[in-house]
């Protein structure tokens, strides 16, 4: 009889060079920056030495003096993740892209070659973009409403994992006796013709290591599980409750055997902001000092208003501060953090200055302020009572944040044996424990 091997959880790093607090940047250990190639490399290699799964790179397409400063400026992921593959063996390598705006071509190349550079590590974390006002940057016209983003987020994804596929295994020859190069048997043009995209290929960029670089999904909405359901092996959330976090992964799991899938074939990840202190009563001043930095003059700054407004859909400055959230209409943005922001405060009496000190900690995702048990307490908690079967790291600051998290939590969840002490296998399918997709031409 074999021995079944104990259900550990996955850990991500959510990497952002000025810190996840909006203030972050502040803190006398702070050495922020998300174009200091030097500092991410460190956190990459960091979270690599503490057998983390993979770094995440979030993106977006718009910026301003009023965003926050890990957004504002900031490498573009897949130029970055190229760079840290070079300084990296195991970890896998995250990134966003838009299949609002960007193309299906571009996007299967571009991560089936970081799949190569690093060895089978690449993940794409599809996004609709949920952000009108980035239409403004691309010659689109108006931002597409929410429905049609996801449903041409859909085919964007059939396409991609259809270039994908253009060359089967062994296609590349290589036979200098025979002069033989390439295998024209086992190299297929896909010849897509659907109601967004139209796709010959084949792709210019062989079979990855992986056969399909890892798909990451972050929609919460119905449209985006239904999405996830059908196509993603990892879901990024933000959840608030355990009661809300079972909730979710219920739902969302349920939906897989439709598609044939079990629920093994997906990882639900929910966001968590963790401020680490040898008391409890030491890691809340922690977080009371970096809220102290938002709010000084009892008036919130033009990017504080902003990152909230964003947040909700709606710009909320011509609101009084100190009064409770009104009702907003549904917005065509982001319809599951504005819910979830919304939910939060209504349940809490949560006036919008109080709500925004929310938002600029973890913007939604869920705050754990302890000591390193207390930490790893809460972590195990959504673990084992099926919320979560990992989370994705989102350190205040870096480095210290991540590096208190990684000498003083990591070694706790090791000792309960609730996550590795040394990685399986060489690709982020391996640590995930996932089977490489099957090439739809073999």
């Amino acid at each position: 009889m074999t021995q079944q091997t104990p259900r550990q959880m996955h850990l991500g790093l959510f990497l952002q060079g000025a810190g996840h607090h909006v203030a972050g940047w502040r803190h006398p250990d702070a050495d922020s920056g998300s174009e200091n190639l030097a500092l991410l490399q460190r956190a990459a290699q960091t979270a690599e030495r503490a057998k983390f799964d993979m770094v995440f790179l979030a993106d977006g397409l718009t910026s301003g003096a009023d965003a926050h400063p890990s957004f504002a400026v900031r490498i573009e992921p897949l130029c970055l993740l190229s760079a840290l593959a070079m300084g990296t063996t195991h970890i896998g390598l995250a990134a966003t892209a838009s299949t609002t705006y960007s193309e299906p071509f571009h996007i299967a190349r571009a991560f089936a070659s970081l799949d190569h550079l690093s060895n089978g590590r690449a993940a794409w974390n599809v996004v609709t973009t949920s952000y009108d006002k980035s239409a403004a940057n691309f010659t689109r016209g108006n931002h597409p409403a929410h429905e049609q983003r996801y449903a041409m987020a859909g085919e964007f994804v059939d396409v991609v994992r259809g270039l994908w596929d253009s060359w089967q295994d062994g296609a590349v020859l290589r036979d200098k006796s025979s002069g033989v190069y390439f295998d024209a048997s086992k190299v297929h043009a896909l010849n897509h013709q659907g109601p967004f995209f139209s796709i010959r290929g084949p792709l210019n960029v062989s079979r990855a290591p992986q056969g399909h670089p890892v798909l990451i999904q972050a929609g919460s909405s119905s449209d985006g599980q239904e999405l996830a359901a059908r196509t993603a092996e990892i879901v990024f959330t933000a959840q608030q409750t355990l009661e809300s976090a079972q909730a979710f992964y219920r739902d969302l799991k349920s939906r897989l055997r439709k598609y044939g899938r079990q629920p093994e074939h997906l990882h639900v990840m929910p966001g968590i902001f963790p401020v680490i202190g040898s008391s409890e009563q030491e890691a809340q001043d922690k977080y009371a000092q970096l809220q102290s930095w938002v709010d000084t003059t009892g008036e919130l700054s033009p990017g504080a208003l902003a990152l909230l407004s964003d947040r909700l859909g709606h710009d909320i400055s011509g609101y009084p501060l100190d009064g409770p959230l009104p009702d907003l209409p549904e917005s065509n943005q982001n319809k599951s953090r504005a819910k979830l922001l919304t939910d939060l405060a209504r349940r809490d009496n949560l006036t919008l200055r109080q709500l925004y000190h929310v938002v600029a900690g973890a913007r939604g995702h869920r705050i754990v302020c302890g000591t390193p048990v207390q930490v790893a307490d809460a972590l195990e908690e959504w673990f084992l009572k099926d919320a979560a079967d990992g989370f994705n790291i989102m350190p205040p600051y870096f480095p210290t944040g991540l590096d208190e998290f990684v000498e003083l939590v990591v070694p706790e969840l090791q000792r309960r044996g609730l996550f590795r002490t040394e990685y399986q296998g060489r690709t982020l399918r391996a640590h995930l424990g996932l089977t490489v997709p099957a090439n739809r031409y073999d």
